[in-house]
């Protein structure tokens, strides 16, 4: 045979794969969805009070920011430093408590972290109802923080579970679909906040004054108490041993329900963790004298002729550098020891800070830019619009794609999410701002989940937990950083009080664009260096 002969034997190979790669993705897309929806009681068990919980945590984060402004009386810029708070704990805790769901086992984390939400979101609603004083470091402010304490530890051992539950409970054909669906369902549960939120607000602004939205946090109350009871009875102990069994006989292994736990043990190497306990203790007190707490009086700043360099935040940084380098030298199997894992999950963060705007401009941003308008009127419907595509994109893309590169898949996805930021560039019009999120979700829901079940499936056995707290550690940062300038963009660029067409919206979305960008440079610059095990590592 030729060359030439060669060339065209392999053409027509390629359009034969071409022709049939959208029988064969629908196909795909066919058997996954119908084995994940036969999927035994316990995964359910997982996913219904997921929905639940993506409309109460997504629907809390879309009305915190003008809650802590209206009433709790904060500025912009000290209520970006609540959702720092919130948002960026709650990844923190994630990184903290996520092996806790490896050690006491799935049932039992779900369960204790939606029971432990409750408390903390019971102690918001009330901050909001019982009339009293507001400001910063005020009874109402004091009482709000305190409930997000609660869901901040809760919500660290929740998600992480989550995640391990679908792994335990899921096959290797179902297992793609699982991820997405999770993920997609959350959303689900956020878009419907949207709703919730609307209509309970308008309908109670006179009985919950000054705008009803004290009693959208008590239908959220109510919901998590659902949540509760529906983890309760689908995910019993029998559930769970069955599921297991299933999950284990579709591959060919036997197994106890106990396994996971019993490996959890064996991971477990001893360590001595004084030097670290005593590192993490010093970064806390020298961040709470710091001008980022409490300014104590013997905190000082060194003018240096470009910045003033807090003294005692300074220290807490050098001495947090410590902790976590203690942390990691006495465990040479941690994931952050691993180079290429490291660079993975940390270039994603200049795209997940489109993820943070969802809740820290956008609805300042549409109830702002907007105002006067319908979308304006229901900022919190159009703020979601996001988790619903979400919800209808991620299972679908998932199943066309389920057997694509997942680098590729990363980098096309980062792209296509990253990109339409420059829409909003243009200025606020209410079909660009439906084209960015349609757009934006397509990239979303190209990698995001992907990311997920790459993080699960290269996590060994019995360490699931702990993989997924630290893949979020990132996260953590992007929504640390990301809460702490967005309030200062919304000062200089769609302050509160002046008319829109005197707002800079146009720069705002410029900047964040650019910002986003950064992802997907960096994952094509170094693909060469990335794919050198990459692969090789995700079908181990």
């Amino acid at each position: 045979m030729n060359e030439k002969e060669e060339i065209n034997l392999t053409t027509e190979r390629e359009k034969k794969s071409l022709t049939k790669v959208i029988g064969d993705s629908i196909k795909e897309l066919k058997d996954t969805t119908k084995a994940f929806i036969n999927a035994p009681a316990a995964l359910w068990g997982v996913n219904l009070p997921y929905i639940l919980e993506g409309l109460v945590y997504f629907g809390i984060l879309t009305i915190l920011g003008k809650f802590s402004s209206e009433n709790v009386n904060l500025t912009d810029i000290e209520a970006g430093f609540v959702y720092s708070f919130l948002t960026g704990g709650i990844t923190f805790a994630m990184l903290l408590l996520g092996g806790v769901s490896d050690k006491i086992g799935v049932r039992k984390s779900l369960a204790l972290s939606l029971t432990i939400m409750l408390a903390g979101r019971i102690l918001i609603s009330l901050a909001g109802s019982l009339s009293l004083a507001n400001g910063l470091w005020s009874p109402m402010f004091l009482m709000m923080i305190s409930g997000i304490v609660f869901m901040v530890f809760a919500y660290g051992l929740y998600q992480p579970a989550a995640y391990a539950g679908v792994k335990r409970y899921t096959t290797p054909q179902t297992a793609a679909m699982g991820y997405a669906a999770i993920y997609g369902l959350m959303n689900l549960g956020a878009f419907l906040s949207g709703f919730v939120s609307s209509i309970t607000r308008q309908g109670y602004e006179e009985t919950f004054p000054p705008n009803g939205l004290a009693a959208v946090f008590w239908v959220y109350v109510i919901i998590n108490i659902i949540a509760v009871l529906l983890t309760v009875i689908l995910l019993s102990k029998k559930n769970d041993r069955e599921a297991v069994r299933k999950a284990r006989a579709a591959v060919g292994k036997e197994s106890t329900a106990e396994d996971e736990e019993e490996s959890y043990k064996q991971n477990k190497a001893k360590v001595n963790n004084i030097p670290l306990f005593i590192y993490s203790v010093i970064t806390i007190i020298f961040f709470l004298l710091s001008g980022f707490a409490f300014d104590s009086s013997i905190n000082f700043y060194i003018d240096t002729g470009i910045i003033n360099i807090d003294f005692f935040f300074t220290l807490s940084l050098v001495s947090l550098c410590l902790a976590i380098y203690e942390y990691l030298r006495k465990r040479p199997e941690h994931p952050f020891r691993d180079a290429r894992f490291s660079y993975f999950i940390f270039i994603l963060i200049p795209v997940q800070t489109l993820f943070a705007h969802n809740w820290l401009t956008i609805p300042y941003y549409l109830d702002r830019a907007f105002a006067g308008s319908l979308v304006g009127e229901y900022f919190e419907v159009f703020s979601n619009l996001n988790p619903i595509l979400i919800f209808i994109l991620a299972p679908l893309v998932a199943g066309l794609t389920a057997k694509a590169d997942v680098y590729k898949m990363m980098i096309i996805g980062t792209t296509v999410m990253a990109l339409p930021t420059f829409l909003l560039a243009i200025g606020p019009n209410m079909y660009l701002f439906l084209l960015y999120i349609l757009l934006m979700t397509t990239g979303e829901a190209m990698w995001q989940p992907r990311f997920l079940q790459w993080i699960a499936e290269v996590a060994p056995k019995g360490m699931t937990g702990l993989y997924m707290g630290v893949g979020q550690f990132p996260w953590f940062l992007t929504k640390v950083i990301t809460g702490l300038y967005s309030g200062w963009f919304l000062t200089q660029y769609i302050p509160l009080g002046i008319p829109p067409e005197k707002m800079n919206s146009e720069m705002l979305w410029f900047i964040y664009g650019l910002i986003a960008v950064i992802s997907p440079i960096g994952l094509i610059l170094t693909r060469r260096w990335m794919m050198k095990g990459f692969k090789v590592r995700s079908e181990e």
